[in-house]
């Protein structure tokens, strides 16, 4: 490992091998979205989606290749929190951690809590009610809470099986509606405009978020060197065959009419295929999508917070671990908490468009990590993962990361930006009032 820091033993239980991190990429990447995913495309590229699919997988490679590399060196919880905080030291690992479990995490989990309670509703409408309604996201959080304070093993284990069974009908769906079909439909009788491929690769840069989320527990994962590169590629593969499946499918099925259907596509293309009760499996299939996203965060988030009070940045009492079941089990309470406020509040579910800013830039920050570690600290080595080309992928990946960010909507952007500022100002008093303090004593 690259620092004493880097590998320190933090009472955790390393648990997590290859295929669980990758499933738990899969898992946290192909959420509620994936259900809208292919209209939305096709309503920017039509028949052409697939540029937009190639372009978007370069750039996730990209990416990801820089997480790997950093991933092998720096083996304790905290994920993209802790690469920041192990490059660039406590301030930027600060901010890095609040924009990731607050702006991302807590944020678009809120928002999916909701979304999912207004899906259930339809078919149980006593779900409209207040009462009810609280009820049920109190319960849903506090089950998910008890089986990730239980042990990192059952909360592995509850996300690996969450999403095996919505990954079903998804899968299904590719195998059969390769055989219905309509060829012609998959023709591009013209080569998209520039414009629309660079608003068709933000939507699936959109629908990638959260593979960064699967590396927050990285100080329960047996052997960081080797299952951090592994498990991403399996994650990632998986999930842009299942992409590239869902959105050949669903254009060789609906054709010219993909485009116009931007709410449920899926559930269209499902009918389409299996008739009424395909349609019905799909509706189910989203509320089970959504809920496997959340207990997967359940088990990632958590660890983020845990790490940055361990690093003094957060109060110390996130940072106990439970004497039994060796998790961080007031870090994971602690979250589920900050989920329920906003889910129950169901006012506040259009900062969940924050959610993508904030993680854009975590990325941008482990990406220049990949450069500062080797500054540092030398080449990786033998053991640890080691990109090639020198710092021509880190540099490519953060231009591509850039261009993003400009791509912003100003609203976003300027909420984004009061979030840092929030975060500099608590920094610094916190500061503050530790030297006044000590002064004191």
């Amino acid at each position: 490992m690259t620092t004493s820091s880097g590998n320190r033993d933090e009472g955790l239980v390393r648990v997590i091998g290859t295929g669980a991190l990758g499933l738990g990429v899969i898992n946290l990447v192909v959420g509620g979205g994936i259900f809208a995913l292919p209209g939305l495309v096709a309503a920017e590229l039509g028949s052409g989606a697939i540029i937009a699919y190639i372009i978007c997988s370069i750039t996730v490679a990209l990416i990801f290749l820089c997480f790997a590399e950093v991933g092998s060196r720096v083996s304790r919880s905290g994920g993209s929190y802790a690469y920041v905080e192990e490059a660039f030291g406590k301030f930027p690992g600060f901010i890095a951690s609040i924009l990731f479990w607050f702006g991302f995490s807590a944020l678009a989990d809120a928002a999916i809590t909701v979304f999912m309670v207004d899906s259930l509703a339809v078919v149980i409408p006593v779900l409209k009610s207040t009462l009810p309604r609280a009820a049920f996201i109190i319960l849903l959080l506090a089950f998910l809470t008890i089986v990730n304070v239980r042990g990192v093993k059952g909360g592995v284990r509850l996300y690996v099986f969450n999403t095996l069974i919505k990954l079903v009908p998804l899968v299904l769906l590719v195998i059969a509606g390769l055989f219905v079909i309509d060829f012609q439909n998959l023709a591009i009788p013209e080569w998209p405009s520039a414009a629309n491929i660079g608003a068709g690769t933000i939507l699936l840069f959109y629908a990638f978020n959260g593979a960064e989320s699967a590396l927050n527990a990285s100080g329960e994962i047996k052997n960081s060197a080797k299952v951090v590169p592994l498990g991403l590629l399996f994650g990632l593969s998986g999930v842009l065959l299942l992409y590239v499946g869902l959105q050949t499918v669903s254009q060789g099925v609906l054709g010219a009419d993909l485009a116009t259907n931007t709410v449920a596509p899926l559930v269209a293309v499902a009918t389409e295929v299996f008739g009424d009760w395909g349609g019905k499996m799909l509706i189910a299939a989203v509320v089970m999508s959504i809920y496997s996203n959340l207990s997967g965060d359940m088990l990632g988030a958590p660890r983020v917070i845990f790490a940055s009070a361990l690093d003094e940045n957060l109060p110390k009492s996130l940072a106990k671990v439970h004497p039994k079941y060796k998790t961080p089990h007031i870090a994971i309470i602690f979250f589920a908490t900050v989920i329920g406020v906003f889910a129950l509040s169901g006012t506040f579910k259009y900062l969940a468009v924050v959610a993508t800013g904030s993680l854009l830039l975590v990325d941008l920050g482990v990406i220049f990590a990949v450069l500062r570690l080797r500054q540092v600290h030398g080449m990786p080595k033998p053991g640890e993962f080691k990109l090639p080309f020198g710092p021509i992928i880190p540099l490519l990946s953060s231009v591509f990361v850039i261009w993003l960010l400009f791509q912003m909507p100003l609203g976003e952007a300027t909420t984004v930006g009061a979030l840092i500022g929030a975060c500099v100002l608590f920094y610094f008093a916190r500061s503050g009032f530790r030297k006044r303090r000590s002064a004191a004593a």
